[in-house]
């Protein structure tokens, strides 16, 4: 149980912010705090155990960043640990730095120190900028590894660059991308930055004054830091510690918690093109020549590296011939978006392939300890600097040789998923591959993803936190956290807690399945109801959002609506998401109508409180598409257990996409409005009671409204 020196000391803080901001207590929000501080509060004891797992879904207005806030912090800094919070997109980091902790630090006496966690991608390097202005050669070694040349730098480059590094020397700017003048492109900015295998840390000339490093001392002198879920797991990949403090000294806090499973996936997927790696070997010839030049490795180590070379090319050679035949053999081969795409069932790799994959596997392997070899002989000579011009020649090639390495492992990794077999039971790895002609030119491209983040999130993460909170608006599945449990392989530990919104949904929002006598899957059909449908629901005044489960349908039903109703949408495929946000707030403001087309990414993140969004209108039920590679494999294998994947995995994951899907109606107590769902089969289906029931307690009218004529 919490002390009650802490207890008390968090509601001495929650009383104090009510009271600065003129608010009322929610009863959600209290307790939520007391949820995740009494589960927290085993920390106290210093006992080796478990760490606390806690997984909470509160509803929209419960105010969960507040609570999570108040039920970690207090805590954690009287324990001294670091409490790292997590968020899946930068609007969320931006208004938990920008907003939510400052109102903490002015509205009570509670102080503590925060700061924000970026990527290395995020910072320039010092010694890539003077490489840039010098021209250095040695950059040749760090061009895009798949083929294209690094851009030469213009006049408007050199003035950008040396304006940067006149700003850096002057201490009126610390390198951080977001923090320049004026937005800077990738293409400009790509080439001032570097990754950890590139980077030769304390041995750099520059480390004293590095920008990343600088930046990553101050996370150490802070309570909290403000981070995303792609970073973390990049620091859990790589042993935790490298960008963020180390896991056992961590609390994390997963906001918008739900996207954590596929970050997961994804972040510990490979990739690899077989055209791709035959240039970028063509590469590591001219760059091991360059090295034999500048006298940075000897003619022996050359002729071994040249030998690897040569024997890839010759396997990547064979796996193209393989994988070629593989697809002349299909007989209804799947076409997704101008691509031949096949997933192996199971995950199982053909054994020629498989067998192919254990020698391509092999010679990477050779590779990389080759290029680790050269390596480790640059930062020798750079710790030594006893010569000091081959100090600093080594030390501008050694990013050109950590690149390569990097791009060997991400190869390695894609062809040891390929040879080694999933054991007996086990999830299987999905794998698949897609080849798509370009210019004449036809490439081949091979993935391998996780289809359950459980593995690797058991691995890197739930055994080696101090604590771990995860909350969401949208957690359960059909009333259940069994989806959510199974993907992210939550711990039996683990405690669960659902806080409904506070909001009036029956009061304030309607659920609306009108009649059309259609089923989606007669997708012409469909597609003409929508578009005769719009003018029929919608006034020329409205603001609404639309969404979509595919491309193709978003834009025919656009394409063809009147001209009066087309001028009014914005479709998410012209603009940038926040551009998009702005021009449909200031259509709005100007008494103007204007309608939002948007896929599945607009279910989510989309804030459009009050008068701009009054309507939210869905094609159909959100089922994932069945062509996904990970999803095929994952029902496959639920399958071969004997279970049903239609209704375990599909039906929960719609319900919850639907539940997401409605939650942009309403975004405070005071809005009103009505969502309508174009999909009969919420009514005529099994499964549909359970998704209807799942939804918000909205007033549903089933048919009233006739579509069908």
């Amino acid at each position: 149980m919490l002390t009650n020196e802490v207890k008390e000391h968090i509601q001495s803080i929650y009383r104090q912010l009510l009271s600065s901001r003129d608010l009322i207590a929610r009863y959600g929000q209290r307790k939520m705090i007391a949820e995740i501080a009494n589960n927290l509060s085993v920390l106290e004891n210093k006992e080796e155990g478990l760490p606390p797992i806690c997984l909470i879904e509160a509803g929209t207005g419960t105010g969960k960043t507040l609570a999570y806030l108040l039920g970690v912090l207090p805590l954690a800094q009287k324990l001294g640990y670091k409490v790292v919070i997590s968020t899946a997109t930068v609007a969320l980091q931006e208004q938990v730095i920008l907003k939510d902790i400052p109102e903490i630090i002015e509205g009570s006496d509670f102080k503590f120190k925060f700061a924000l966690a970026k990527g290395r991608g995020r910072y320039l390097c010092l010694s890539k900028l003077n490489m840039l202005l010098e021209g250095s050669d040695s950059l040749q070694g760090i061009m895009d590894l798949d083929g294209e040349e690094l851009i030469s730098l213009d006049a408007n480059d050199v003035i950008l660059y040396e304006s940067m590094l006149s700003e850096l020397n002057l201490g009126r700017w610390k390198g951080d991308r977001d923090d320049w003048r004026d937005p800077v492109v990738n293409d400009k900015w790509q080439p001032l930055t570097v990754n950890h295998r590139q980077c030769t840390g304390s041995s750099c000339s520059y480390f004293r004054n590095c920008c990343f490093y600088q930046a990553r001392e101050s996370l150490d002198k802070v309570d909290c830091i403000v981070s995303n879920h792609d970073l973390v797991l990049t620091d859990l990949s790589m042993g935790g510690g490298a960008i963020l403090p180390e896991p056992e000294k961590c609390i994390y806090v997963f906001d918008e918690a739900h996207h954590l499973p596929i970050k997961s996936n994804n972040h510990f997927s490979s990739f690899a093109k077989i055209r791709g790696v035959a240039k970028w070997l063509e590469r590591c010839k001219i760059l091991i020549t360059q090295l034999v030049g500048r006298k940075l490795i000897n003619e022996v180590k050359k002729d071994q590296l040249e030998i690897l070379i040569q024997a890839l090319s010759a396997e990547s050679d064979a796996s193209w011939c393989l994988f070629e035949d593989l697809v002349e053999s299909l007989i209804s081969p799947e076409k997704y978006e101008n691509e031949i795409r096949y997933t192996f069932p199971l995950g199982v790799i053909p054994e020629e392939i498989r067998l192919l994959s254990e020698g391509l596997a092999s010679q990477y392997a050779a590779l990389i300890s080759g290029f680790k070899d050269i390596d480790a002989g640059l930062r020798q000579i750079i710790d030594e600097g006893s010569n000091l011009e081959l100090m600093n020649l080594a030390e501008k090639w050694c990013p050109a040789i950590g690149a390569n390495i990097e791009h060997a492992e991400s190869n390695l990794a894609l062809w040891l998923s390929y040879a080694n077999k999933d054991a007996a039971g086990a999830v299987p790895m999905a794998r698949w591959f897609s080849a798509k002609e370009d210019g004449g030119i036809v490439e081949i491209s091979l993935y391998s993803s996780p289809v359950l983040a459980a593995s690797n999130l058991q691995e890197h993460l739930w055994g080696k936190c101090a604590g771990a909170i995860l909350t969401s608006a949208t957690l359960s599945a059909l009333g259940k956290f069994d989806m959510m449990q199974m993907k992210a392989g939550l711990p039996d530990q683990t405690s669960y807690l659902r806080i409904q919104s506070p909001f009036d949904f029956a009061g304030s929002g309607k659920f609306i399945v009108p009649k059309m006598n259609c089923d989606p899957s007669d997708v012409e059909k469909h597609t003409s109801l929508l578009i005769k449908s719009i003018p029929k629901l919608l006034t020329e005044k409205a603001a609404a959002l639309m969404l979509f489960s595919s491309r193709r349908q978003m834009l025919d039903v656009m394409q063809n609506l009147p001209p009066a109703w087309s001028n009014l949408v914005l479709c998410q495929d012209d603009y940038q998401k926040t551009q998009l946000l702005k021009y449909h707030r200031h259509r709005i403001d100007s008494g103007e109508g204007s309608i939002i087309f948007g896929l599945a990414s607009f279910s989510e993140g989309i804030d459009l409180p009050g008068k701009y969004c009054e309507h939210v209108l869905i094609a159909k039920i959100p089922f994932i598409p069945p062509n996904d590679p990970v999803e095929m494999t994952l029902a496959s294998w639920v399958e071969q257990r004997g279970e049903n994947p239609f209704m375990k995995l599909a039906v929960p994951d719609a319900a919850m996409r639907l539940v997401q899907a409605s939650g942009r109606l309403l975004r405070s107590e005071n809005d009103t409005g009505r969502i309508i769902l174009f999909d009969e089969r919420i009514v005529h289906r099994r499964y549909g009671k359970s998704i209807l029931e799942s939804l918000p307690p909205y007033r549903q009218e089933i048919f009233i409204e006739d579509l069908s004529g």
